[in-house]
């Protein structure tokens, strides 16, 4: 199962779990870091370096931000505002640098 990064890291962005990420795969939005889930090895090692608490396996996300599931991966599949094209799995969070946006989800809290 892939991991997730929940409400918590919205406005935090602490960047750590970037740090331990083995494979590049936590990508920067405006307020808010993903993980794609194509990429995710599901190694855990982000998950512990987190300040806040936002990253956890996808079945293991709190009941309240159980909608983080799904809005981590329509960062990747969906074309958000200001793109043409879906994100999807471009190799690695280094290549692509900053988003710059977010999903409709974190951009209306």
């Amino acid at each position: 199962m892939p991991y997730v990064i929940a409400s918590p890291c919205i406005d935090v962005m602490d960047k750590s779990c970037t740090e331990e990420c083995p494979v590049d795969c936590i990508y920067e939005g405006e307020r808010k870091l993903y993980i794609n889930p194509k990429e995710c090895i599901d190694c855990g090692a982000c998950e512990p370096v987190c300040p806040v608490e936002a990253i956890s396996q996808d079945r293991r996300v709190p009941a309240d931000d159980h909608a983080f599931v799904e809005d981590n991966r329509s960062f990747f599949v969906a074309v958000l505002p200001g793109r043409d094209e879906p994100l999807g799995a471009p190799g690695g969070s280094n290549k692509v640098g900053p988003v710059g946006i977010d999903t409709p989800l974190v951009a209306d809290r």
